[in-house]
């Protein structure tokens, strides 16, 4: 496929969303996959703008998970990439390196956040290893996060933690997605503020 029709839109502000669920037991049909159901119902609810999603079940295995990200990108257009599984300590927890060997330029940020989330439950978030890069090839670019494996703990890094009065206490990673698609020219997101609410300097709010 030229890159070239693989930007193409269904409408302007269509958001191409590519999925990646990392297992070796789902991916053989072992179990159902959870991670790709989970992401994809959090996005729906969050973002106001049509969402074009591209879903991948794929081992752990470091060369595919990298080929998956490229073909998701280059191919397909997709402006953000979400993986879920694969970013523990074991030895077959390959994700954030393949990850880094697709991205042109890695944003760390993103894992610093997910691990300060995560670390209001469990101490053995200092064991997770992920991270976020960005893909740059002709022109276009796309964000791809690592998020963690379990249903729970996604909705958790995407939205935050809020109080008993829906207040935030500490922000969701996805707070700072949007302006950071907007920099490197993708489609402008908007969200369900109920969900998250985004953060962009006033000079680059959209009236």
């Amino acid at each position: 496929m030229k890159h070239t029709e693989a930007l193409k839109r269904n409408s302007p502000n269509e958001v191409k969303i590519g999925l990646i669920s990392i297992s070796d037991r789902a991916s053989k049909g072992v179990y159902q996959d959870e991670g790709i159901p989970a992401l994809q119902a959090w996005l729906m609810k969050a973002i106001s703008n049509p969402c074009a999603f591209h879903e991948r079940l794929i081992a752990d295995e470091s060369e595919v998970i990298t080929e998956t990200i490229v073909e998701l990108v280059d191919e397909l257009g997709c402006d953000l990439v979400l993986t879920t599984g694969g970013t523990g300590p074991s030895r077959r927890d390959v994700t954030p390196e393949a990850t880094r060997d697709a991205g042109t330029r890695e944003m760390p940020g993103f894992g610093e956040q997910m691990r300060q989330i995560s670390l209001n439950f469990v101490p053995t978030a200092i064991l997770s290893r992920q991270t976020a890069v960005l893909r740059e090839v002709d022109g276009h670019a796309a964000l791809v996060i690592n998020l963690p494996g379990q249903p729970k703990a996604i909705a958790e890094t995407l939205e935050g933690l809020k109080d008993e009065n829906g207040k935030s206490i500490v922000p969701g990673i996805f707070a700072a997605v949007p302006y950071c698609i907007d920099l490197i020219g993708g489609p402008y997101i908007e969200t369900d503020e109920s969900v998250i609410k985004v953060f962009r300097p006033k000079s680059a709010i959209k009236k």
